[in-house]
């Protein structure tokens, strides 16, 4: 069922209009007092209603309430932030505000732009969020706009804050959840949650959280073939070993534990530790060509992502001053398994006038004949992050007041993708490696260094200015090989070179022992490749030669992100603000060596805000802003259909963000929405230009100036009713919950978001019926109970694979019994 935006935009203001209806909006000043949320954006403890900057925080309460276990049912109640898959779990890419250019996420692509915390430790991650489980959640703050003074280089666009509930001397407590669910056309899916709150005498606490959950499947693997050139004489292949009915699952466990220990009156240590594992099998994506909800897989798919961080945060005071240490260590490998029949579909139909992959290509066995051209990657990531704070606050009731600290992360990832095909002949494999066409093994590191500081000075008793700084610098490296083979024979000049035909990329491109790349001495007696820095590859091409052996190709820079703030209490319920804020990316390395490194690219904000409280309990909250986006990074699959990152033109997004709620006598209302209109304000060219002319041989316009930015919704928009009614000593309750976004376009150059497909506007509606008693409840709940058809990203897995756009769908409608009890 497609709803219409009018009909939509109805059934979102059905809380407002609710509200004009209810005689109970003067309620007691307790009551409001009661509904005060508490936040440390600006690394302070203060009421979201003081907090001059545009945050929303969804606390314990609304978390349970709305039933949000993940990223995906968080981001639907975020109208700032948008996202991008890959198809499975744990590969999102977030965005905030529009700021996005798509085709991020590649293990050696950009840095994200909106930055993840966990506590006080930042957990962002390439190639996909940390997918934390939420579970005894404290609240999780949005942080809207540039946050590069107080957060740093990976929060340009915004940062994403989860806190965690704290261990606690008050007494013994505990609680269990449990919820069982079945999918519409999928199978059953649940999870099971626990938790327990142990003091350890006066001064010390424990508490310990485990969770499972299991997420039932929905798309089906059908049965297909897929035949390549020449016909007759060449190959036909089915699915049929790996056809299955709800071919994607996925299975979430793990725990975290936290200890408080209060050294005295004023010093208190609080080690940590999470665990989580996700098993992902199949795809959560499908193929419009092949049927609803169904797609043609001809390879095992998977997904292994297993991460554990230990952190320490320690907080006490020198004198009135306070002082906090944040540090963590983060550890987290993903394994994977993926199809990539797509690519050798769309190049044998590419070089059809050839013969198609058999007569363009040379897949040969180890005796010179044709083989099945079929591929399947053999991936992994080891991502370890290092990250240390050290910050001081003056006290918080002067007129002058200071945040201020240092700031290290080191953060590295080893990379590997191994493209199989199988029977592959080892003179046309990757030296070393039989079977495999493409190799990609590399060390990238990441480092941060920045000092930090806010200077807060209250003009007058109620109009206070902001000013903040950080100065950064980067320094990102990355070694080591990628690409095709080199048939070693006659020293290396014996033909086929290997499966592609390559004389230039992967071993070609390796330095020998003389500094000299392979394919300018190839033939030479007596050539010899220098040996591979990272262990497990042929030789080393990804780097810079020193003399005797290969250093990693650096960028590095530094410079300044700044913000001011002016605040003018009005009232004691009303604020307004005025803010101008930096952020920033680094730049990074490309690992061709013929395309050059990316420049860091900053963004600049401006915005004017409000926090009112209307009446006891009624709050709404907004704000107005435009953001220039210069020279920004965009990541696109290039030749050979591996990732190439460039600067593009400039980008200007301007939008508002507005949050209505109200709260009291037994009712809930909530709206929440954002309007943003990005678009690019010069030419996206296909070749670098600085004067975005796109002129000259080899140039074109890839995109006209003013075109909209891609993944991002002109319009999203969540509305939340939810009333409990007082029966003694139970308490039922009703809730209704409506999210909306618009439609958006799933690539930033013209041409590809043409074949990709629109991001159509979808409307969800999520419904709930449940009793509580004083430490038990049960509840009926339906999830997208209209069964809408939302579509959340578009992708292709290769360059030249438009053929077959797939399409990440919301879970189709979810109906679910859950009960729990507190202790």
């Amino acid at each position: 069922m497609t709803f219409t935006i009018r009909r939509t935009a109805g059934a979102l203001l059905l809380a407002s209009t609710a509200l004009t209806a209810m005689p109970a909006l003067a309620q007691e000043a307790a009551e409001a007092d009661a509904n005060e949320i508490v936040v440390t954006a600006q690394k302070r403890s203060e009421n979201l209603q003081n907090v001059p900057i545009s945050i929303q925080a969804l606390g314990t309460a609304k978390l349970e309430q709305l039933n949000i276990s993940d990223f995906k049912g968080y981001a639907q109640q975020l109208p700032s932030v948008s996202f991008q898959s890959g198809g499975t779990p744990g590969t999102n890419v977030v965005y905030m505000r529009g700021v996005a250019s798509g085709g991020d996420g590649n293990h050696s692509g950009s840095l994200p732009s909106v930055g993840v915390y966990l506590d006080e430790q930042p957990v962002t991650t390439i190639g996909g969020n940390l997918d934390v489980h939420i579970y005894d959640i404290a609240r999780i703050e949005s942080l809207s706009g540039p946050q590069g003074t107080l957060y740093g280089a990976s929060s340009q666009a915004g940062t994403i804050r989860i806190i965690t509930n704290k261990p606690s001397t008050a007494g013994f407590e505990g609680s269990v959840d449990g919820e069982i669910n079945t999918v519409k056309g999928g199978n059953f899916g649940g999870k099971f949650d626990g938790m327990i709150n142990a003091p350890l005498g006066d001064s010390a606490a424990l508490r310990v959280v485990g969770f499972y959950q299991r997420d039932a499947g929905y798309i089906d693997n059908v049965a297909g073939s897929r035949c390549f050139l020449p016909q007759p004489g060449g190959f036909c292949v089915s699915n049929s070993a790996f056809v299955a009915e709800n071919y994607n699952k996925t299975e979430t466990y793990g725990a975290r534990a936290a200890l408080k220990v209060d050294l005295d009156d004023s010093w208190t240590v609080t080690p940590a530790v999470t665990y989580q594992q996700m098993k992902s099998k199949g795809s959560y994506a499908y193929d419009p060509s092949v049927g609803d909800l169904q797609l043609q897989r001809f390879a095992p798919e998977y997904l292994n992502d297993k991460w554990v961080q230990a952190a320490l945060t320690i907080e006490g005071k020198l004198g009135s001053w306070d002082v906090t240490y944040a540090g963590a260590y983060l550890d987290r490998k993903r394994d994977s398994s993926s199809d990539y029949t797509d690519y050798s579909e769309a190049y044998d139909s590419l070089y059809a006038s050839s013969g198609g992959l058999a007569g363009y290509f040379y897949f040969l066995d180890s005796l010179g004949r044709n083989i099945d051209p079929r591929q399947k990657v053999i991936g992994s990531d080891h991502f370890k992050k290092l990250s240390q704070e050290l910050r001081v606050a003056s006290p918080a009731d002067q007129p002058l007041r200071f945040v201020g600290g240092l700031f290290y992360q080191r953060q590295s990832n080893d990379i590997f993708q191994d493209y199989k095909v199988a029977n592959l002949g080892p003179q046309v494999s990757v030296n070393g490696s039989p079977g495999t066409l493409w190799l990609t093994k590399q060390e990238r590191i990441d480092r941060d260094y920045a000092a930090f500081g806010e200077l807060s000075y209250d003009l007058l008793q109620n109009v206070t200015l902001t000013a903040g700084v950080r100065a950064y610098k980067f320094d990102n490296t990355l070694i080591g090989f990628f690409g095709f083979g080199r048939n070693p024979g006659g020293n290396f000049s014996d033909t086929p070179y290997n499966g592609a035909g390559s004389s230039r990329t992967g071993v070609a491109g390796c330095f020998t022992t003389t500094g000299a790349r392979l394919r300018s001495v190839a033939g030479t007696a007596g050539v010899k490749l220098a040996p591979g820095v990272i262990d497990g590859t042929p030789c080393n091409n990804l780097g810079v030669w020193n003399g005797s052996g290969v250093d990693p190709v650096r960028v590095k820079d530094d410079g300044l992100t700044w913000r001011f703030n002016l605040s003018w209490k009005a009232t004691s319920d009303l604020m307004v603000y005025a803010t101008a804020s930096k952020g920033f990316r680094p730049g990074g390395v490309n690992r061709r060596a013929d395309v050059g490194p990316y420049d860091a690219d900053f963004l600049i904000n401006y915005e004017m805000g409000w926090k009112s409280t209307l009446a006891p309990g009624l709050r709404f909250n907004g704000a107005v802003y435009q953001q220039n986006w210069n020279d920004f990074q965009y990541s696109y699959l290039g030749a050979n259909s591996f990732t190439e990152i460039k600067n593009g033109p400039d980008a200007r997004i301007r939008g508002i963000d507005a949050d209505l709620s109200y709260n009291g006598g037994g009712l809930f209302l909530q709206v929440a929405g954002a309007y943003t209109d990005a678009k690019t304000t010069k030419n996206l060219c296909a070749a670098v230009d600085p004067t975005f002319t796109c002129t000259g041989a080899g140039n074109s316009i890839q995109s006209p100036s003013g075109t909209r930015l891609p993944i991002t919704p002109k319009f999203k928009a969540s509305g939340t009713m939810r009333y409990t009614a007082e029966m003694g000593d139970k308490k039922p309750y009703g809730q209704i919950n409506v999210a909306y976004q618009g439609s958006a376009s799933g690539d930033v150059r013209a041409t590809q978001a043409a074949q990709l497909g629109e991001l159509p506007a979808f409307t969800t509606v999520n419904l709930a019926l449940g009793v509580e008693w004083s430490s038990f409840n049960v509840e009926l709940f339906a999830a997208n109970l209209l069964d809408e058809r939302g579509q959340s990203s578009r992708f292709v897995q290769c360059g030249q694979c438009y053929q077959r756009p797939y399409v990440v769908p919301i879970t189709p409608r979810t109906i679910g019994l859950r009960a729990g009890t507190k202790f």
